[in-house]
C-alpha cells in the first residue's frame, strides 16, 4: 500500500512539474542576443535553432533572434548577463572566445562565464587565416620576413579573428597589423574587396560554407595560410597546421601552453547560455530541448543545406571545459594577458 501511495505522489508530482513549465512557456517568448550583426554564421546557427527549439520546450513559446553586436559580443553579453531578466526567456549566444576578456580582465567585462548557465552549442569553430592572392604575402614565411604587416579587420579583441592573429604573433612571431572596429565578420569581408584591409582570420566553415568565399574560392581571389586543427581539414588539404608550424619554428612549451587555452574557443562554436540566477528547472528544460533540436532530423538536414557543419557541445561539457580554461596558472594567464594586450 505504501508503495502504491508513493508512486502516485511521484506522478502527481512529476504532473505537476510539468504543467507547470507547460504554464510558464505557454504563450511567451524567448529572445536569443546575438552578439554579431546579421548575415554571420552566429546569427546564421540562431535563426535556425530558433525554428526548432521551440517544439521541444513544454508550452511551445515563440522563439525569435535579436541581433546586438559591439566589442566581438562583450555589450551582448553584458547585456545578457546584467540586465536581462533572469527568467528563462533570454538566451545569449557571445562570441566562441568570450572567456578571455575575463581571463585577461579587461575593464568592459560586467560578466563571470563560471556563472553562466551554459544550454549547449551546435558546432566547433577551428579557424583559419586568408589572404588576398594579390597581396605580397604568400605564405607565413613572408609575413615573418616583411618589413611592413599585413593590414587584417577585426570585431574586437575577443573575436576569434583577433585571438588567433596573436597566437601566431605568440607562436610563430608573425607580425599583424589588427584593424579593430569591425561590427561583424560581413563587414570585414567588404573591407577586405575594397583594399581597406587584405586578410582575415576566421572561423572555418563559414569559409566553405557561405559567399563571398565560394566565389572568391572559384576566382581565386583569396589563400589561405594556416588552419588550426589538429589534423588537416579534408576541405584544405595542402594548408599546414599551426601544429605544423611549431613544430617547424620550435615553438617553446609555454607558448604551446598558452595557445590551446586560447584556441579552446574553437570548442565554444556558437554557445548559448541562461544568465546567473536562472531557475535551475528552466535550464534543465532548455538544456533538454537543445539536445533534442540536435537530433531533429528536419534541422540537420537544414544545416546540411546551408552548409552548417554540426559538432554540438552540451551544457554540462560547456560547463566542464569553462571550468577547465578558467583555472590556469599564473604563469599561462600572464603570458594571455600581453598577448591581448593587457
Amino acid at each position: 500500500m505504501k508503495t502504491v501511495v508513493l508512486a502516485l505522489l511521484l506522478f502527481l508530482t512529476c504532473t505537476s512539474n510539468i504543467q507547470a513549465q507547460e504554464s510558464f512557456y505557454q504563450g511567451k517568448t524567448i529572445r536569443i542576443v546575438v552578439g554579431f550583426t546579421p548575415g554571420g554564421f552566429y546569427d546564421r546557427w540562431a535563426r535556425l535553432l530558433a525554428r526548432y527549439i521551440g517544439k521541444y520546450i513544454p508550452g511551445n513559446p515563440e522563439i525569435i533572434v535579436q541581433n546586438m553586436p559591439g566589442a566581438g559580443s562583450v555589450v551582448a553579453t553584458n547585456y545578457v548577463f546584467t540586465v536581462a531578466k533572469a527568467d528563462g526567456l533570454t538566451l545569449g549566444m557571445p562570441s566562441a572566445s568570450i572567456y578571455q576578456d575575463q581571463l585577461v580582465d579587461r575593464k568592459e567585462v560586467q560578466f563571470d562565464v563560471r556563472k553562466f548557465n551554459w544550454i549547449g552549442t551546435q558546432d566547433k569553430r577551428q579557424m583559419v587565416f586568408y589572404m588576398r592572392s594579390d597581396a605580397p604575402y604568400q605564405s607565413i614565411s613572408d609575413i615573418l620576413k616583411a618589413k611592413e604587416p599585413p593590414k587584417c579587420g577585426a570585431t574586437g579583441t575577443a573575436s576569434t579573428d583577433y585571438m588567433l592573429a596573436r597566437v601566431l604573433e605568440e607562436t610563430l612571431g608573425t607580425k599583424i597589423n589588427i584593424v579593430l572596429g569591425y561590427p561583424g565578420g560581413s563587414e570585414i569581408d567588404v573591407a577586405v574587396e575594397r583594399g581597406e584591409v587584405i586578410c582575415r582570420l576566421m572561423s572555418i566553415d563559414p569559409y566553405f560554407g557561405r559567399e563571398p568565399f565560394i566565389s572568391w574560392r572559384k576566382k581565386g581571389f583569396v589563400r589561405l595560410l594556416v588552419q588550426t586543427g589538429k589534423k588537416r581539414d579534408p576541405r584544405a588539404p595542402d594548408v599546414p597546421t599551426l601544429n605544423q608550424f611549431m613544430d617547424q619554428y620550435r615553438t617553446p612549451d609555454i607558448s604551446r601552453r598558452v595557445a590551446e587555452v586560447m584556441l579552446a574557443a574553437s570548442e565554444f562554436g556558437s554557445p548559448l547560455f541562461f544568465t546567473a540566477g536562472t531557475p535551475a528547472d528552466r535550464v534543465r528544460i532548455l538544456r533538454a530541448a537543445h539536445v533534442k533540436a540536435m537530433n531533429d532530423p528536419e534541422l540537420l538536414a537544414e544545416a546540411t543545406k546551408g552548409r552548417l557543419e554540426m559538432g554540438p557541445s552540451t551544457g554540462e561539457e560547456l560547463d566542464a571545459l569553462t571550468r577547465e580554461v578558467m583555472a590556469q596558472p599564473a604563469q599561462v594567464i600572464e603570458r594571455v594577458k600581453a598577448i591581448l594586450g593587457q
